[in-house]
């Protein structure tokens, strides 16, 4: 009875890919199997950049999906960030609630400015048509 090898079988003979350190998997995600926000916004600026799935997925040792995943989120947050109109409800609600508010402001100081006018025993401006 031998012992048994945690490699699997041609493991040793498959060449690895620069910057892949064997065993390194989850000590190069950091504490806990976790990587940082910096070394993920790194490894998407790779992809983005053009650098191939599969060699960024093997060099940092996470899955090609999860690398995915956060190649996804990340421009997903970034085109939120570009939208010129909020995005919850409340918020359009006090866009629209401030844009009439404003409407109704200037309909009042209009109508204040006719009344002075008409106070005064002055006539009301005529507009001209022209063509």
């Amino acid at each position: 009875m031998g012992g048994r090898s945690t490699e699997r079988a041609g493991a040793a003979e498959r060449p690895k890919p620069p910057g892949c350190d064997p065993g390194a998997g989850a000590a190069a995600l950091g504490r806990g199997g976790r990587m940082s926000r910096q070394r993920k916004t790194a490894a998407v600026l790779r992809l983005l950049r053009g650098e191939d799935l599969e060699t960024v997925s093997r060099s940092l040792g996470v899955t090609a999906a999860t690398l995915t995943t956060w190649r996804d989120a990340f421009l997903a947050a970034g085109e939120a960030a570009l939208t010129t109109r909020p995005s919850n409800g409340e918020a359009l609600e006090s866009e629209r609630l401030k844009a009439r508010l404003g409407e109704m402001l200037l309909e009042h100081e209009l109508l204040e400015q006719k009344i002075t006018i008409l106070e005064a025993g002055r006539p009301l401006s005529r507009r001209r048509w022209t063509r």
